[in-house]
């Protein structure tokens, strides 16, 4: 009770008290208030209709003008060349002004764990390679809010992306991960429309338990399986440009609701080939073991400092 009353008390004084906000989402919301304190960076607005501050956002437009919620000047420049671009970001599905503004955001994320490495493409083949039990030996090329085509009834025919999309080469050639990010989220909200093609994809790619389609339908389930189902229309559409690939579900090991619901997810497959899982803590490890660059620290600090609390709660 102690530790709730003074993790109550250090939200409120953060202006981090959001109602709805589990134990984790609590936390990840104070450490992001924590890291704006000590970067300088002025706070934004809960809302663009009220002047009620929000310590996890970032005020705006000195959001967007300074990309303050990017780590590395290579990173802002990869971000103004895929985000700011009206052309190249035209089918891109990128929230904003969240993306600028939003400290917790999963987008940002994104750019922060795999921009550097998309201009470091064999840091990121010594970083990433363990992670997929030598399925991957030499990135290619790295990519974001990567569909293969939105609408597309090759593919799952909606709106579908994968956040980060990786493509590679290894032992059985060239091959893709499409990676899902998530940062905060609890995975709860409302399913999207159902679409006969996703059983129709699920059917083809004879991976799952035929009494899970119901659960794979409903939230907190449907957005990992309509991802993996993208994933796996890859091989479907043929000739298929891939002879490997994967899904990738990547998240914090302390967020217990995506941890919860993957480990629900696996249970529903028959055949886990497809699926990979990456917890936010392994990736930096990996990368720690690749690299020394600063870079990687400071996304170690910004998205897992919750060292940070312990003097707070």
């Amino acid at each position: 009770m102690r530790r709730r009353s003074s993790l109550t008390a250090a939200l409120s004084r953060h202006k981090v008290a959001v109602i709805g906000d589990n134990d984790f989402q609590c936390r990840a919301r104070l450490i992001q208030a924590l890291w704006r304190e000590e970067q300088g960076l002025p706070i934004g607005l809960r809302s663009s209709k009220g002047p009620e501050p929000l310590g996890s956002r970032l005020a705006m437009p000195f959001a967007r003008e300074t990309l303050a919620n990017y780590l590395t000047e290579t990173i802002r420049e990869i971000v103004r060349g895929e985000v700011l671009d009206r052309v190249k970001s035209t089918d891109k599905l990128y929230g904003k002004p969240r993306i600028f503004e939003d400290l917790l955001s999963s987008q940002p994320l994104c750019f922060n764990l795999f921009g550097e490495l998309q201009r470091d493409l064999s840091l990121a083949s010594a970083a990433l390679g363990p992670l997929t039990d030598g399925r991957l030996t030499r990135v290619t090329a790295i990519d974001f809010e990567h569909s293969p085509g939105r609408g597309d009834p090759r593919f799952t025919g909606d709106g579908s992306a994968f956040d980060v999309f990786i493509q590679f080469e290894g032992p059985r050639g060239t091959g893709f991960l499409g990676i899902e990010v998530k940062y905060h989220e609890d995975l709860e909200n409302r399913a999207g429309k159902h679409y006969p093609r996703y059983d129709e994809i699920a059917d083809q790619m004879d991976a799952f338990a035929p009494d899970c389609r119901k659960p794979l339908r409903q939230k907190p389930l449907q957005q990992i399986w309509r991802d993996h189902l993208l994933a796996g229309s890859l091989f479907l559409d043929r000739p298929s440009s891939y002879d490997d690939g994967a899904f990738v579900f990547l998240y914090p090991a302390q967020n217990l609701a995506c941890a919860d619901a993957i480990a629900e997810y696996a249970a529903c497959l028959t055949s886990k080939e497809s699926l990979i899982v990456w917890t936010l803590e392994e990736v930096v490890a990996t990368l720690r073991a690749a690299t020394g660059a600063a870079w990687v620290e400071a996304v170690a600090d910004r998205y897992l400092g919750f060292h940070r609390l312990e003097g707070l709660v």
